[in-house]
């Protein structure tokens, strides 16, 4: 047949002649040009995709395009490779690549399953083989190395030895003959042409020759692989008969019985079973050959299928699936790309709800078994930000496992279902939820002994591993864990699951009882894979996954695809500085261990996006104009400016205080850890100017954010050590910023701890140094400033200098350049404006012009408002607030929060919070923002402060069970109980700002309402009980009612500050009777009485408070819900001591104006000192005899021990407190002032003056000599020095003291002592009081 010299003239009939006798393809492939009506004109128009969409393998496709090249060009096709090249089939391809080529096995499979035979090799070129997801490396050498062939002998290609399921022998069938033409290899794409033989052929020439042959011979296995096992299966045998055949050869024998058996008995095809006698002595070759002329090639195979799952062969399922014709199943997956165009572009808009990022808070991926060879593809699973991994593959965990792959470079902690169990805040302590990927082994784990640790069979794992695996899925989906619509939920099915008696499948089934399934994806390793998994859904759940499932993507473009997704927040090498000017790189495994440092590299931001391309540009556009209007400063802002030298970051005018500060303490401090407070206004940059000179530092020293200030200290110590430690062999400087800390009394906390570590972990390194900037949020960040004992501090205020001003006025003009209307970048104009309250006040006045209180959005917006103004920088995650308007959750974005709040979304900005894991969340954006939109909405829209808490409080819904509603929560128990400290001083406002002004504006009654609704809410907690009593006892001395709020409080929590509280309500008590008392000129005893039972409650409330901090191995994790008590938390609490000298001091007050005890009159005072030493007992007092004196010995009487064990217990306090003071490393000046007023009145009461001492000692001689024992005693004990740290204390004092206190030890030394004990005390006393005397005199 001739064909026409023009193509653009060829018939469809003339293509396939063209494809079948000169291209010589196999017709199955020549058949699809035709059936898709291909001619000469459309078919000079196809590109190699156009071939490959008609669903022709990779290898033929390429040579048909070779050829249609040549054909283009007028010439014939020549090969510049040797012409046996040509005749090599598509297995010894792979033997030429594997034995002489030594490509990656993966690869040689990849090319021997798109059927790249010898002709089809020759027409490859370097992009055929990229196509195919080789590297380049791999292409180029394999192209080399054809090159080199016609340079060398012919190669030996050695038969490859198979697994025991592929190797096999075809019997031969008599029967059926053909000429020998033929006989040749399935997968050539020549058949249809005869060839001569040579010696790469068959050694034999005809049928008999062939059946002849039992066992190819040892010399001949070395020629060509299909000698040795494919040239007994005669070519017109239909592949599918072919596949089914070498399916059912490796049953045993007994196996194939039960097939015949379930075989004869198949109802499920319209066709009649086969009948038992034509399977009598059936081999499997004969059995597929009846098959398939029985049912037909398509329904044998289903056949074939369904019988194996029944005798329980599902890996035969799984071998023959994959085998399927190419062709054919590219046929079948052609009708649903009609329908997925472009899966790529599906997968990436699953993944990013139509972005371009993966901003899901977490990911969870649910897996089944896994194949070595697949490993190589999930480097995406690193790029994730895995919250969970669920997988079924016990072996997974193993080398070659995708366990063991993904923990080659990231942190996994190994976890079981049963692990999940228990309270929900406890088990995400335990495992390290958020921070660190937990993955868990849901049926068995190899690397473990023992039953709990073995693979299960179905049956087995229902009944002892469903129930665990299914509460676990009940907890990833608890609201509290992660919030709705805030995580991903990926289906990874890497092996088939046929059948519904599959753990994974119940998995799912489980998953969508508790999520919305529109959270969850399906991502199938092949189409057929996902054939069956999307019926069983569809007949056991009733669901169509079609718009949620990914099936045609390779594994490596579903990789590729991934890796390509943003956000591009880091590079891919991440380095450090280290010694020397060089760097170290930080790992990402590393980098995961970490948990509580955000770690600021060398090259942060640098090589994540082209910076010349639009996306790039428009990154900088976005992140600028989200920090501008108020969002939270990134490294990106510096980053940028760094990289544009033109337009840089403004700076504060301390920045260069600040950055020489540090610069100092690396070089010259002697300290292993220094504390750098940077007290702000919230709102004026003090955050950022932290992290501008972080930036400007990250080449000199290593650089990190705490991200979380409830973290123990000890924790942050030791990881701040590793980050010192890191691929150095040196420890190397860091400097670490705490954000917002709330403990800036006592930050020396975090210090002690990390000096600690380094101690421990780095050694005496003297240039290695940690610095940290404790940036402090504060109202009076001047007045904090002045009384911060250390010199290393530094502050800023809402409050711009000339030149400040001048560097906004020019960041406005380079802004207006690159970003539309900048005027609405609300946070920067205002600092532009130097904090101007007028331009606040007319912002907030125009945007709440028509303020509409009775809909949700203003509603909404007016709870920002109260939380932003009393809680700088709080906000309310996205989800609540989309619960809260009744939002439905179909795809949503996170900007449709924003749209549904216009107008008020001008004021409105949504960060990222990283609490609880990781969610957004929406705030005001700026603090003077808030505080002026409150007062607009008190002036214009009538609307209280009370009345806005009050309709928080009763939203039920923000207080139903979940993580982010938690947080929310805590910031309102925030509000009502954080004390700000007071303008003039140290001290800490009586009550919260919010309290304050709802009290100022309505009175005891609304704070009450609001406490106790408050109460209600807050079950849980003492802190608000505990706040309402000292409301209603420091504002309104309503005693007895504070009493019943604040025993409320302790019945909720015994710590050292609801007893604190008891004592101090009571304290109060004992002041204001003792006032009105002092007042009063008619004395009642009762009110005696009354006195010494509220102070001897007071005393127990005191003591047991004082207990309680003794036994706390850290105060501050006691009362984590109230950071305001009555005294700052120390390191060690000595608060109740203090209170009981209080107590002490107000008895004995109240007893010296009884008429028998008067201080003013000498002998009284004598008896009342007397008395309170039990040197005589209140019947032993002159008085005179009367009524009321009588009344009042009988009280004390009663309370005699108590009254007499004050003296006592004051004494042992001071004594106490005097060893604390002398030992304790940082200031106690507030608790010294306190301390030592107390002492003076100590002295004032118990001391005698001298002239007094001298008249007793004249009216009484004998007495002399104890008089001046007692005499000295009292100078020591008035001297503080009467114990051994008081001595110690002399050491800061005049030498003349020291002097004296020697000089009475040595008295005392030659008298005779009471008690050993005392003897003992005294002459340690003695020897120590010398030693210090030494010293003065050695020094001066």
């Amino acid at each position: 047949m001739e064909l026409p010299p023009s193509i653009e003239k060829w018939t469809i009939e003339d293509v396939h002649h063209w494809l079948m006798q000169v291209v010589k393809v196999h017709e199955t492939y020549a058949n699809r040009f035709q059936e898709e009506e291909v001619s000469g004109d459309s078919f000079l128009l196809f590109t190699k995709k156009d071939i490959l969409d008609l669903g022709i393998n990779h290898g033929p496709a390429v040579k048909i395009k070779c050829y249609l090249e040549s054909l283009k060009e007028g010439s014939q096709h020549q090969s510049q490779f040797p012409a046996y090249v040509r005749t090599w089939s598509k297995e010894q391809v792979n033997q030429w690549l594997l034995q002489h080529v030594r490509l990656y096995s993966k690869y040689a499979e990849r090319l021997q399953e798109e059927d790249v035979s010898g002709d089809c090799l020759v027409c490859f070129k370097k992009q055929d083989f990229l196509d195919l997801d080789l590297k380049s490396g791999p292409a180029v050498k394999i192209l080399a190395e054809l090159g080199q062939l016609d340079k060398k002998p012919e190669p030996t290609l050695q038969p490859i030895v198979h697994t025991s399921t592929e190797q096999m022998e075809y019997p031969v069938h008599k029967a059926i003959t053909q000429p020998d033409s033929y006989y040749t290899t399935e997968s050539r794409t020549d058949k249809m042409v005869e060839k001569k033989p040579d010696k790469s052929q068959l050694p034999f020439q005809n049928l008999s020759e062939m059946e002849g042959i039992q066992q190819p011979k040892q010399q001949d296995l070395g020629a060509r692989r299909k000698t040795a096992i494919v040239s007994t299966v005669p070519s017109d045998i239909p592949k599918i008969t072919v596949e089914i055949q070498k399916t059912l050869a490796n049953l045993l024998k007994d196996d194939l019985k039960h097939f015949h058996f379930y075989l004869q008995e198949y109802t499920k095809s319209k066709e009649k079973a086969i009948p038992r006698g034509k399977l009598e002595g059936k081999d499997s070759m004969d059995t597929a050959m009846l098959m398939t002329r029985h049912y037909g090639n398509k329904e044998a195979l289903q056949v074939t299928k369904d019988i194996l799952r029944d005798i329980n062969q599902q890996q035969l399922v799984c071998q023959l699936e994959k085998k399927m014709d190419p062709v054919e199943q590219k046929r079948v997956s052609k009708g649903l790309l009609k329908k997925e165009a472009n899966q790529g572009d599906k997968l990436k808009n699953l993944l990013t709800c139509g972005g371009n990022s993966l901003d899901y808070a977490y990911f969870i991926v649910v897996v089944n078994k896994s194949s070595p060879d697949q490993v190589q593809y999930f480097q995406f699973l690193n790029k994730l930000k895995l919250f969970c991994v669920l997988d079924f593959d016990p072996h997974s965990v193993d080398p070659g496992g995708l366990c063991h792959s993904y923990r080659q470079s990231r942190v996994a902690n190994l976890h079981s279902p049963t692990q999940y169990k228990g309270p929900t805040d406890s088990v995400i302590k335990s495992l390290n939820l958020y921070k660190q990927t937990s993955w868990v082994f849901c049926n068995g784990r190899s690397d473990l002994d023992g039953d709990s640790n073995k693979q299960l069979d179905y049956k087995n794992w229902l009944r002892k591993s469903c129930k665990d695996v299914e509460e676990l899925v009940s907890f990833i989906c608890n609201p509290e864990v992660i919030s709705r619509g805030e995580s991903l939920i990926i289906f990874l099915l890497l092996s088939p699951v046929d059948t519904e008696k599959d753990p994974i499948f119940d998995i799912y089934k489980s998953f969508i009882k508790h999520m919305d399934e529109e959270s969850i994806i399906n991502v199938c390793e092949s189409q057929i894979m996902y054939e069956k998994w999307r019926e069983l859904v569809q007949e056991k759940c009733d669901s169509d996954i079609d718009h949620r499932s990914i099936y045609e993507l390779t594994l490596s473009e579903v990789n590729g695809t991934v890796m390509a997704l943003g956000p591009f927040s880091q590079s891919s090498e991440r380095f450090l500085p280290s010694y020397g000017s060089s760097f170290v790189v930080l790992k990402q495994k590393d980098e995961d261990l970490l948990t509580a440092l955000d770690i600021l590299c060398l090259n942060q931001c640098e090589n994540t996006i082209d910076e010349n391309s639009a996306e790039f540009h428009d990154h900088r556009i976005r992140v600028e104009e989200e920090f501008y209007k108020g969002g939270k400063v990134n490294w990106w802002n510096f980053y940028f400016c760094y990289k544009d030298k033109e337009k840089p970051f403004i700076k504060r005018d301390k920045y260069e205080n600040v950055k020489k500060i540090i610069k100092s303490q690396l070089r010259d401090s002697k300290n292993m850890c220094s504390l750098l407070n940077l007290f702000h206004h919230p709102g004026c940059g003090g955050t950022t100017l932290a992290m501008h000179v972080m930036w400007d530092l990250r080449q000199e020293v290593r650089c990190a954010v705490l991200k979380d200030n409830t973290l123990p200290k000890k924790e942050v110590a030791n990881q701040v050590s590793k980050l010192m430690k890191l691929e150095s062999e040196k420890p190397f400087s860091v400097l670490l910023l705490v954000d917002d800390s709330k403990e800036s009394e006592n930050p020396h906390e975090l210090v002690s701890c990390i000096e600690y570590a380094l101690n421990m972990n780095v050694g005496d390194t003297p240039s290695c140094r940690v610095i940290i900037i404790n940036c402090v949020r504060s109202h009076n960040p001047k007045e904090q400033y002045r009384q911060d004992n250390t010199r290393q501090s530094q502050y800023i205020t809402a409050s711009l200098t000339q030149e400040e001003q001048e560097e906004f006025e020019k960041k406005l003009r380079e802004l207006k350049e690159t970003h539309e209307k900048p005027e609405n970048f609300y946070s920067f104009m205002i600092m532009k404006s130097n904090f101007d309250k007028k331009y606040i006040k007319d912002l907030a006045h125009n945007m709440l012009k028509m303020f509409d209180y009775s809909s949700k959005e203003a509603r909404l917006f007016a709870y920002l408002v109260l939380l932003n103004t009393y809680l700088a920088g709080s906000e309310i995650s996205l989800s609540l607030c989309r619960d809260f308007l009744g939002m439905k959750m179909v795809e949503w974005k996170q900007d449709c929060v924003l749209s549904r709040m216009e107008p008020y979304s001008n004021f409105l900005i949504i960060d990222t919070v990283e609490d609880l894991g990781s969610y957004k969340g929406i705030r005001i954006l700026h603090h003077s923002i808030a505080s002026a939109c409150l007062e607009e909405l008190e002036r214009s829209c009538s609307l209280k402060v009370s009345d806005i808490t009050m309709e928080i409080l009763q939203c039920d819904l923000f207080f139903s069970v979940g993580g982010v509603k938690h947080r929310f929560t805590r910031s309102i128990h925030q509000m009502l109980i954080e004390r700000q400290r007071k303008k003039d001083g140290d001290e800490r406002e009586p009550f919260s700002s919010l309290i304050g002004k709802i009290h100022e504006d309505h009175g005891r009654q609304t704070v009450q309402d609001i406490f106790v609704k408050a109460s209600s809410r807050f079950v849980a907690s003492a802190s608000i009980p505990q706040a309402l009593a000292r409301y209603l006892c420091i504002m309104q001395s309503d005693f007895p009612e504070a009493l019943q709020w604040a025993e409320k409080a302790k019945n909720i929590k015994q710590n050292p500050y609801t007893f604190d509280t008891i004592g101090q309500i009571h304290k109060s008590n004992l002041k204001s009777n003792n006032l009105i008392e002092k007042q009063e000129t008619y004395r009642n005893p009762e009110d005696l009485k009354t006195n010494i039972q509220i102070a001897e409650n007071a005393i127990a409330a005191f003591k047991r408070a004082q207990e309680l901090a003794n036994e706390e191995d850290e105060a501050e994790r006691e009362a984590v819900d109230d950071v305001s008590e009555d005294y700052p938390r120390k390191s060690y609490n000595v608060c109740g001591y203090v209170g009981v000298l209080d107590i002490a001091f107000l008895v004995f007050e109240i007893l010296s104006r009884l008429p028998f005890f008067e201080e003013s009159d000498p002998m009284k005072k004598k008896y009342l000192q007397s008395f309170l030493k039990k040197a005589i007992l209140i019947t032993s007092v002159h008085k005179e005899d009367n009524e009321l004196n009588n009344r009042y010995v009988e009280i004390i009487k009663e309370h005699q021990q108590f009254l007499q064990s004050l003296k006592t217990q004051v004494k042992d306090i001071f004594e106490f407190l005097s060893f604390y003071f002398t030992n304790i490393k940082k200031s106690e000046s507030d608790f010294r002032a306190i301390v030592s007023g107390l002492f003076k009145k100590y002295v004032a009461i118990f001391g005698t003056n001298p002239e007094e001492r001298k008249k007793q000692q004249q009216h009484n001689p004998q007495l002399n000599l104890e008089m001046v024992i007692e005499e000295q005693r009292l100078f020591l004990e008035e001297n503080l020095a009467d114990t051994f740290a008081g001595i110690l204390q002399h050491l800061d004092k005049p030498a003349i003291e020291i002097e004296k206190i020697t000089e009475s030890y040595g008295f005392l030394q030659q008298q005779q002592f009471i008690t050993q004990k005392q003897k003992t005390k005294e002459t340690i006393n003695y020897i120590l009081s010398n030693i210090v005397l030494y010293m003065f005199r050695f020094w001066f």
